[in-house]
């Protein structure tokens, strides 16, 4: 037993390697970092404009500033004038369906003339002539035939574009987006490709940011998601897109985040901060480590109780951010300062 505590006792004396205890903080030597905080202020994902394709007087606008699009549509236009184009065209096309019936009807005859003319020109009881007139009679109703329905084929294709025209009056929005403009009434006479409202999805919030090379490479190690906070509300985010052309003024890349779980009021506007910490010249020690920090600053390093003069170049939560000091190697472990 005696042997058995002696060998622990050299085992404890030779490795002079400090052991943290439960609950003791370690006091450690590291390399400096910065925390700094990009803010910014939401915007919609996507904002569109909404104009007609067709002229004509409104009837109504379902829809006001503020008000979130549903079923319904934003604005309907007077479609009278339209209404009367497509009756006309359907009234001929019921025409021309009557004509090629009676055609149809002359061309059977025609047929039958022909064989029975045919018939007794072969018996030499009819002239050629005759029987040639009779042909040509036929071969002319055939192609008036033709002729009257390519015409009908005209007027449905003609009338496909009067339904198609007619649908351009009813104006629809997406679904769930909001109206930020209306700069129409009921009963204005509208034109084409003239903007009427804008509507936008706020449905998902997005944040513009300037940001700097060494801030988009920390950004882009933080993985598909991050935290930050809107309007001090913890939420996640993401990078939606980056443009990679550089601006040549402020040196920075411009990004768009996009706010994945945010459950309160979806507006523009809502504050935005996102922490970053980034890497800095110097080292990072913390502040029970140091003694007498404002008149004579120095640490003291655990393993070897040398005593070692700092300079403080800046201070953090929970440190100070010292000149780079040959006699600190990163990972050295600190005493306690008094």
């Amino acid at each position: 037993m005696r042997q058995f505590i002696v060998f622990l006792y050299l085992i404890c004396t030779i490795n002079l390697v400090p052991i943290d205890l439960p609950g003791q903080e370690s006091l450690i030597v590291q390399r400096a970092k910065k925390d700094i905080e990009l803010t910014g202020f939401t915007r919609s994902k996507k904002v569109i404009s909404i104009s007609s394709e067709v002229s004509g007087r409104v009837l109504s606008v379902n829809y006001d500033v503020g008000q979130v699009i549903g079923q319904k549509s934003f604005i309907n236009i007077d479609p009278t004038f339209i209404n009367f184009q497509i009756e006309s065209t359907r009234e001929s096309i019921n025409k021309l369906n009557i004509l090629i019936q009676q055609s149809e009807s002359n061309i059977e005859y025609l047929k039958k003339e022909f064989l029975r003319v045919d018939a007794l020109h072969k018996g030499d009881r009819a002239t050629g002539v005759k029987r040639d007139a009779s042909e040509n009679q036929l071969i002319q109703a055939t192609h008036d035939r033709r002729a009257l329905i390519v015409e009908k084929s005209a007027l449905d294709i003609s009338l496909q574009e009067l339904i198609e025209r007619k649908k351009r009056h009813t104006i629809y929005a997406p679904k769930g987006w909001i109206v930020v403009e209306r700069s129409l009434e009921p009963r204005e006479i509208i034109s084409p490709n003239i903007p009427l409202a804008r509507v936008a999805d706020y449905r998902r919030l997005i944040v513009p940011l300037s940001v700097s090379g060494e801030e988009y490479a920390v950004i882009k190690k933080l993985g598909k998601e991050f935290k930050a906070k809107v309007e001090n509300t913890l939420v996640t985010a993401s990078v939606n897109w980056v443009n990679p052309e550089f601006n040549e003024t402020t040196r920075k890349l411009s990004i768009e985040l996009i706010i994945n779980n945010y459950k309160g009021e979806k507006r523009g506007g809502l504050s935005f901060k996102f922490p970053l910490q980034l890497k800095t010249k110097g080292l990072l020690i913390p502040k029970k480590a140091v003694t007498n920090r404002y008149d004579n600053p120095r640490v003291t390093i655990s393993n070897t109780g040398e005593v070692v003069n700092i300079l403080i170049l800046d201070e953090t939560n929970d440190g100070f951010v010292i000149a780079d000091n040959e006699k600190l190697p990163l990972n050295t472990i600190l005493n306690s300062g008094n």
